[in-house]
């Protein structure tokens, strides 16, 4: 049983781990305008600038994006390493249940645009919600799953 529980863990935090720096630094070639956190110029990230522009507050753009990738790539160096494991899906979970809050409040939404054009009014179908709910149950998951150092 202590096998399937490692396993599992490792198979959660290598999905949280590939999420959050995708999210972060998106190694792949190519990548799509307004989605990458730490590469993306100020004002063009589509999450945060909606954020920004529904809220009335420049501070989401780009400190609160800045801040939230840093707080990605700690919680996933931390979800790499066993013995802190534990404490990287803390951090995730914290982070996955800020963003599921704000999708759920008038200030982003469950459907964010596809671009930040103003004739633009397409929008993602709520793909990216689905994916925060994806990614919490998955943080609170490794809490679960994770075998303590005594089992």
């Amino acid at each position: 049983m202590r096998l399937f529980r490692q396993l599992v863990s490792w198979a959660l935090a290598l999905f949280l781990v590939a999420m959050f720096v995708q999210a972060t630094i998106h190694p792949l070639p190519n990548p799509p305008a307004g989605s990458v956190k730490f590469f993306d110029p100020p004002g063009s990230n589509i999450v945060f600038q909606t954020i920004a522009e529904r809220s009335g507050q420049t501070l989401f753009e780009p400190a609160g994006r800045v801040l939230t990738g840093v707080l990605e790539l700690v919680a996933a160096f931390l979800l790499l390493l066993p013995y802190t494991r534990r404490l990287g899906a803390v951090l995730a979970s914290i982070v996955l249940g800020g963003a599921v809050a704000f999708h759920l409040s008038p200030l982003l939404g469950r459907e964010i645009p596809v671009s930040l054009d103003a004739g633009t009014a397409q929008s993602d179908g709520g793909m990216l919600f689905m994916l925060a709910i994806v990614m919490l149950v998955a943080s609170l998951l490794v809490l679960v799953v994770h075998p303590r150092a005594r089992d």
